[in-house]
């Protein structure tokens, strides 16, 4: 459908936001880009993106299976960017987002601030940690409410 919300949460028609990248008729400009088309991949279970955006470094042969393997049971429910930062140089960034997903009955999040770096004008995914969060925080998930009374 071309007039729907795209999956990575923008508010943007997914036409103009994320299908262009998965589809392989642009590249994503910056690592949010990047970063909110790998969440729509995973929604997606778009294996080959996924493994084709992750830094060549660190691409293993087992990858694809692997991501394929965890695509059924996985219902991907929200994203909330919270952060881009610039790196070290100009072809290092971090975005951090809070990622929410059903497994089975359980809902799960995932909070990471992925690091990316630059090759050939091209953004690749490197690794990512777990930011820390205080108690009283607001929560990343985007709710506004402190981390302690939400998500913590």
């Amino acid at each position: 459908n071309v007039s729907e919300t795209c999956p990575c949460c923008s508010g943007e028609q997914y036409s103009v936001c994320c299908e262009p990248f998965l589809q392989g008729n642009q590249i994503p400009v910056t690592a949010e880009q990047l970063m909110r088309s790998r969440y729509c991949a995973y929604v997606q279970h778009n294996a080959d993106y996924l493994v084709a955006t992750w830094h060549p470094e660190k691409r293993h042969p087992a990858l694809s299976g692997l991501l394929s393997e965890s695509f059924p049971g996985t219902d991907w429910l929200s994203l909330n960017v919270t952060r881009c930062n610039h790196g070290s140089h100009e072809n290092e960034a971090f975005v951090t987002f809070f990622a929410r997903y059903r497994e089975k009955t359980n809902i799960q999040a995932i909070h990471e601030c992925s690091r990316f770096l630059r090759e050939d004008q091209r953004w690749y995914y490197v690794d990512g940690t777990a930011p820390p969060v205080g108690r009283n925080d607001r929560c990343p998930c985007g709710s506004e409410k402190k981390y302690k009374k939400c998500c913590g």
